[in-house]
């Protein structure tokens, strides 16, 4: 084993001093550590004995005193001596690294793996992490016993493997952080890369496959693997994607709405938002039925200048968090006029039709009401019935002939769709539908609103007062 230990050792230091200029790039861009602070890493990895014993080098490290968030896990918690400063900051109970201006640790720690190394077993969240950090470029080096063949899988961009005599070594490494570890048998292998992508699969995938591949747009450029097939819990990898029976759509949608969930926080929002922002960020439309409705409906409101507006605004809110309240705030600053559009599609089954909203606040006989919309409709002011009706003191109900608006003296049928209402009993013709229905909800025309239920109404540029006869 020493001798293995021996060529891993060789091999790492001759194919890391190619990365060395790389780890360079980001040793200036150390921050504060409230803010947030940047790092990187390298790692090594071997698998013996039923476990992975591991070594973990933070690199860069700012002086402040840093959190060590070991895996749940993890047994074994220690220093490991690389020099006589690389546990210089490390505390007496190994949960955190000191203030001190030395700027590489170095800990290694032991993973036990029940029922040893199996194959298509994804290993989640087996590495440390310092709390706020964020690692700016990671390496990994694994080796297993040379009886033991396979590939593993980092997410981390594959540099080369070498089968010897006594080891089997990999190396990988790229930007950003690695999280879980996967490895499968059984002829599996990296199949190719394609931009920030590597595919692994067991079977070779077609040349048309990569072509099309590389059509595709992203939003970012962040590495990620992609593997055709499954691991046996069926759960999802950090920067790994399991995709069976692998194709360009497939692969496309997985990796768009991998990469805006780990650039956006949209919380407990609809997966169609997701894709909503998805196809504006790329240019390409895909999707559910309901995405495909609403980024078209959006995209016919917009001018040109306002499409590359919106699209704009939405990557100058990476980082931050996305709703339909967020969005649907987003988009009238972009249109210069409020809407309400992507809220009510979030409450409806159906396709909500696209209206503009009259921002303003509403007030019934001199009393705040948040229940009325007022919405504008092929050019017509459309108070939202039910509300607003009940708050004039009516009493409102559908039934088989029309929508009926009732009060001790008055009472309404406005039938669906006829030129006519009744009231009291009489029926007056019509041109136009007083109340009518916009998504499955009733709706009262201005004008309608004042003629028949005989209300006072006016406008100042921050409310709308309704006063009923008699207030």
């Amino acid at each position: 084993m020493k001798i293995a230990v021996s060529i891993f050792s060789f091999l790492a230091i001759l194919i890391g001093t190619v990365l060395f200029m790389q780890f360079q790039v980001y040793s200036d861009e150390v921050g504060s550590v409230d803010k947030g602070y940047k790092y990187s890493q390298e790692i090594e990895i071997v698998y013996r004995g039923g476990s992975l014993d591991i070594r973990q080098h933070f690199k860069n490290l700012p002086k402040e005193e840093l959190t060590i968030e070991w895996p749940r896990n993890s047994i074994n918690p220690n220093c490991f001596i690389e020099n006589e400063h690389s546990c210089a900051r490390l505390s007496e109970d190994s949960k955190k690294f000191k203030e001190g201006e030395t700027r590489a640790q170095s800990i290694s720690y032991v993973i036990p793996l029940e029922n040893g190394l199996q194959s298509r077993k994804l290993m989640k969240n087996v590495l440390a992490t310092l709390k706020n950090g964020n690692v700016q470029f990671s390496t990994v080096h694994i080796t297993t016993e040379q009886e033991i063949e396979g590939q593993w899988v980092t997410g981390l961009p594959l540099i080369g493997e070498q089968k010897l005599s006594l080891v089997n070594y990999s190396m990988f490494s790229g930007e950003g952080p690695v999280k879980d570890l996967f490895w499968q048998d059984g002829g599996f292998r990296l199949q190719n890369e394609i931009g920030a992508l590597s595919i692994y699969s067991k079977t070779p995938l077609k040349p048309g496959f990569y072509e099309k591949l590389q059509n595709v747009k992203f939003i970012s450029e962040e590495h990620l693997a992609v593997i055709n097939g499954t691991n046996i819990d069926g759960i999802e990898g950090s920067r790994m994607l399991f995709l069976p029976n692998i194709t360009v759509e497939k692969v496309q949608q997985k990796v768009i709405i991998t990469q805006v969930e780990t650039n956006y926080d949209f919380g407990e929002s609809p997966h169609w938002l997701k894709e909503m922002v998805a196809s504006f960020l790329t240019g390409t439309v895909f999707g559910s039925e309901k995405t495909k409705y609403v980024s078209a409906t959006i995209t016919s409101q917009m001018t040109d200048d306002q499409l590359a507006e919106w699209k704009e605004r939405l990557l100058e809110m990476e980082g931050k968090t996305l709703n339909t309240e967020s969005l649907d705030a987003l988009l009238s600053e972009v249109l210069g006029a409020s809407t309400k559009y992507l809220t009510m599609n979030a409450q409806t089954n159906q396709p909500y039709p696209f209206l503009f909203n009259d921002p303003r606040k509403i007030y019934v006989n001199e009393e705040k009401q948040s229940d009325i919309q007022v919405v504008l409709k092929d050019a017509e002011v459309l108070y939202s019935a039910d509300s607003l009706l009940k708050h004039l003191g009516y009493d409102v109900s559908i039934g088989e002939n029309g929508y009926y608006v009732t009060s001790e003296t008055r009472a309404f049928r406005f039938p669906n769709d006829s030129g006519f209402y009744v009231f009291n009993q009489r029926r007056y013709n019509t041109v136009s539908l007083p109340v009518k229905q916009v998504a499955g909800q009733y709706f009262i025309e201005e004008s309608w609103l004042q003629r028949l239920f005989l209300v006072e109404l006016k406008k100042s540029e921050e409310r709308i007062t309704i006063t009923a006869p008699g207030n």
